[in-house]
């Protein structure tokens, strides 16, 4: 039996606007919406009460104009920033980086291209903040998650979004690396460790359980569909990836389609490896 999945947002499409969402957590939204990327991408500012110096969780696209102002909000809170960390490497959340470093002098940390300085389980401390490191896989192979455990809070970049679902980037990204994934996501806010997610697009999701079991129910079935698919002649069409979305999909607006070709290749591979 599907769980129901969690409260809709409060906020709808185009209304998310970001924001200060606790003490400790700010969110400047990129000017980069679209249907991929919701309402932007949530360029996080992480700062204890108090401090001075600032974390800034994926500074965004390369775009000059939102990168001033991020440094503007942390110097209006009379900080800097002192460390920039990536939840993986996709344009949208890091092409900025470069840019960003310039602009404030301070570290990238990331794992994968070009980054090893990040590794699961391992903690970031900066002006008496602390995140720990928990690796998440599977959107891409260098997907990060980051628990604020001062707020009971998780920022799961692209992993799990505030709206919709994500999609498994493959080749990068790999089916069941995303499920094992999850798998632990369930594990931290299950255990109530976590409560909410600051995800990398869309609002904020006030109930982190919920809404981890709903993806995982949803991945399960989009599985069975797609086995389903197959069965139903897609396995024997010229292109088998294109024959699972327009049966899988259907119902799903054609901009997005490419995306969740890519989703399909994923689940194909992991099908075929799996049995």
């Amino acid at each position: 039996m599907s769980p129901t999945p969690p409260p809709a947002p409060s906020v709808a499409v185009g209304d998310w606007h970001g924001g200060w969402v606790s003490e400790r957590a700010l969110c400047v939204l990129a000017p980069n919406p679209g249907p991929m990327t919701l309402d932007g991408t949530n360029t996080w500012v992480l700062l204890e009460p108090g401090a001075t110096e600032a974390v800034v969780i994926d500074p965004g696209p390369l775009h000059d104009e939102h990168l001033r102002h991020v440094v503007a909000e942390v110097e209006a809170l009379g900080a800097r920033v002192g460390a920039t960390i990536l939840t993986h490497g996709h344009a949208d959340h890091a092409e900025g980086a470069e840019r960003f470093a310039e602009l404030t002098g301070a570290p990238t940390r990331a794992v994968g291209r070009g980054h090893d300085d990040l590794t699961d389980g391992g903690v970031v401390r900066v002006g008496g903040l602390e995140l720990r490191v928990v690796a998440t896989p599977g959107h891409t192979s260098d997907s990060l998650s980051f628990a604020l455990p001062a707020d009971s809070a998780l920022l799961t970049g692209d992993t799990v979004l505030g709206r919709g679902t994500t999609v498994v980037a493959h080749p990068d990204g790999e089916l069941a690396a995303y499920l094992d994934s999850l798998e632990r996501l369930a594990a931290l806010t299950g255990g109530g460790a976590v409560t909410s997610i600051l995800p990398g697009h869309g609002p904020v999701v006030p109930d982190a359980s919920a809404m981890v079991a709903f993806y995982r129910v949803h991945r399960a079935e989009r599985l069975e569909q797609v086995r389903q698919a197959l069965a139903d002649g897609a396995a024997q069409a010229p292109d088998v990836v294109q024959a699972v979305v327009e049966r899988v999909y259907a119902d799903v607006p054609r901009e997005v389609w490419p995306a969740a070709a890519q989703s399909v290749a994923a689940q194909l591979e992991y099908l075929r490896a799996t049995g």
